[in-house]
């Protein structure tokens, strides 16, 4: 409507400027009339039968000076003969007498007219040339004079048409505009004015019709209108049409992206609800208030609850009534913002629609939307029931793992705990027959002085205490294996590293007595209690020499060598221990599957020593490594925690 409206402006505007040159023509018509009957008046007047030919030159003279658009006057008789001439002072150029004889054809031609209808008449337009090169297009009038009802001659007037529209319409006129006398056909006779051939032309044609001859007047007018803004009202519909259409192309570019990511928007949301639906990880986000706002598949399958059941409530239905204060507590602190560290996660217990309580591992962390507002928390849960069974059963393999390996070494151990209890016994022996001996010579005892007594008492006293020493010694020896041996839970304890070695030396000294083997131990004065299971750290210990000792059967005795040592490591903060052996070293092809269990290279092995003693350094946050011991042998290294890491294992 709006570019029909401006279109309507547009043509509007132009007719207002063709009625314009319509009028401005049918003016001109007007004024060319007026003025050619003027000089058909003025003719008229100057009658050539009532003044003398002097008279009659004076008088046409001063015709000539005010009616330009006339060339020449002639006087002629009743058969057109030439009586007498003037012409035009404004014309430099004299008239050529053969010319005019040519085209008074059309002279005739008029005066026969006028003669036939007693009225002036006029020819038809022609083409004189007027001396040269140079001509214009003249036409005739014929006034025939009339004396008792006779004609008694002609007065006939030579125009041109160019002069005509100069002395006529020249002054009314504009700079914009072009007039001009063409035939019917559109052939143009006279032009006067300079029309603007590269703009938009309006032309009006009036017919000028004369006695004996017909013309037509043609006005031709450029002009800038209709321009694109014709008035302002034009201009603010076109401005408005064109701001409207630039709108209609922002929203369409618009719709189609808006769109766009609708369609993008949905197969996010499609994609998001496929994966949140796959997923066997349960969902749930709250609000400000602590209102459930969403929960996912897996979270109502894993509770037993609908999600209408749960959207909205602020008190879970799957919190266990013995722990719903706790649990209330613990919302409480997360709506006031004290959130666990991130990707750390808690343990708590909930209950299931039918009851039955379950464990999970809850990780939580802020929701933040578009803005990086916070509207409420995000909490992840994971069923850990089936992770709990598969670590009891674990732990209990394991224990049972160790126990076959606590027994298994004893049974090697067996035969040496006969040989290394055979000493103290045997010392134990005599030192007592000794003492018996000593005191069966009761009565030698009344005969001694009293420095003799003093000396036989001490040698007794010197008796029972290396008794006592050897009985303790092994006792020493049966209570290391059967803590060894014993199955125990795991517990950490405090204890020294020199408590750790003296408890594992005496099984360590039998075997290397057996083996010919030189033990050496280094501990590090000062060191800091250690927190550890002593009794799998000490099966650790015993199990790296035993294969540390087993590696040397083969060796020269000079360098049947074992050290352990004790030191302590500023970096890591822990207390390292070593076992170094001068044996023949690793072969790389074992090295590859030297923790691998059930991997061994000894015949009689079950290939899970030190398969378990990584495992026990794993758990107490450690790692058991090897290295070449310089110049031969091999260095097996693992580092314990001090008491001040004790959360570390907690």
């Amino acid at each position: 409507m709006l570019i029909i409206m401006v279109w309507l402006a547009g043509r509007y505007e132009a007719s207002q400027v063709q009625d314009k040159l319509d009028r401005d023509a049918a003016q001109a018509v007007v004024e060319i009339r007026s003025g050619l009957n003027r000089n058909l008046q003025d003719l008229q007047a100057i009658n050539p039968m009532h003044v003398t030919p002097e008279q009659w030159s004076v008088r046409v003279a001063e015709l000539l000076q005010v009616r330009r658009e006339l060339l020449r006057v002639e006087w002629r008789g009743e058969n057109l003969n030439i009586r007498q001439v003037a012409e035009t002072p404004y014309r430099s150029v004299e008239w050529d007498a053969d010319l005019r004889e040519e085209s008074f054809s059309h002279a005739v031609t008029a005066c026969s007219n006028a003669q036939r209808t007693n009225s002036p008449a006029y020819s038809t337009s022609y083409f004189q040339i007027l001396g040269g090169t140079m001509g214009a297009e003249l036409m005739e009038v014929c006034l025939p004079q009339m004396e008792g009802g006779h004609v008694r001659g002609f007065m006939v007037g030579t125009y041109s048409l160019q002069n005509i529209l100069i002395s006529q319409v020249s002054k009314n006129l504009t700079q914009n505009q072009e007039i001009s006398f063409t035939e019917p056909d559109g052939t143009r006779l006279a032009v006067l004015g300079a029309a603007w051939r590269g703009s938009r032309v309006f032309t009006s044609q009036q017919l000028l019709d004369l006695p004996g001859n017909t013309m037509v007047l043609r006005m031709d007018s450029w002009h800038r209108a209709p321009s694109v803004f014709p008035n302002v009202l034009t201009a603010l519909v076109t401005g408005m049409a064109i701001a409207l259409g630039s709108v209609l192309i922002v929203l369409v570019r618009d719709n189609r992206r808006r769109l766009r990511a609708e369609r993008d928007l949905g197969d996010a949301l499609a994609f998001r609800k496929a994966m949140e639906d796959s997923l066997i990880t349960g969902l749930r986000a709250r609000d400000l208030q602590g209102r459930i706002s969403y929960v996912n598949p897996a979270f109502c399958a894993m509770v037993g609850f609908s999600a209408e059941e749960l959207l909205g409530q602020s008190f879970a239905p799957y919190w266990p009534p013995e722990l719903a204060e706790e649990y209330v507590r613990r919302q409480a602190r997360r709506l006031s913002g004290a959130m666990p560290p991130a990707r750390e996660g808690h343990e708590s217990v909930f209950m299931r629609k039918d009851g039955t309580r379950f464990p999970v591992l809850i990780f939580e962390a802020p929701l933040i939307n578009a803005q990086g507002q916070q509207t409420g928390w995000m909490s992840a849960f994971i069923d850990i029931t089936e992770q709990r069974r598969m670590e009891d059963l674990s732990r209990a393999s394991h224990e049972r793992l160790q126990a076959t390996a606590r027994l298994a070494t004893v049974g090697e151990m067996a035969s040496l705990l006969s040989h290394e209890l055979t000493q103290p016994l045997m010392a134990m022996s005599s030192y007592a027959n000794g003492s018996l001996n000593m005191l069966q010579h009761d009565g030698d005892l009344a005969l001694l002085d009293k420095a003799s007594l003093i000396q036989r008492l001490g040698d007794l006293k010197s008796a029972m205490q290396r008794i006592a020493f050897q009985a303790d010694r092994a006792g020493k020896v049966i209570k290391s294996v059967r803590d060894f041996v014993r199955r125990r839970s795991q517990t950490h304890d405090t204890i020294t590293a020199s408590e750790l070695l003296d408890a594992v030396m005496p099984l360590v000294r039998m075997q290397a007595t057996k083996l010919g083997v030189k033990v050496q131990v280094d501990v590090e004065p000062r060191l800091p209690p250690m927190v550890c299971d002593s009794t799998m750290i000490e099966q650790v210990l015993l199990n790296l020499a035993r294969n540390a000792m087993q590696s040397m059967e083969n060796v020269e005795a000079a360098y049947k060598k074992l050290t352990i040592k004790a030191l302590w490591d500023e970096p890591s903060g822990r207390v390292v221990f070593s076992v170094q052996d001068q044996g023949a070293g690793i072969p790389q092809e074992v090295a590859e599957q030297l923790f691998t269990p059930f991997f061994t290279t000894k015949a009689e092995g079950m290939g899970l020593g030190l398969s378990m003693c990584r495992t026990v350094i794993e758990q107490h946050s450690g790692e058991l490594r090897y290295s070449v011991n310089a110049p031969r042998g091999t260095v097996f290294t693992f580092s314990l925690p001090v008491a001040g890491d004790r959360e570390k294992l907690s």
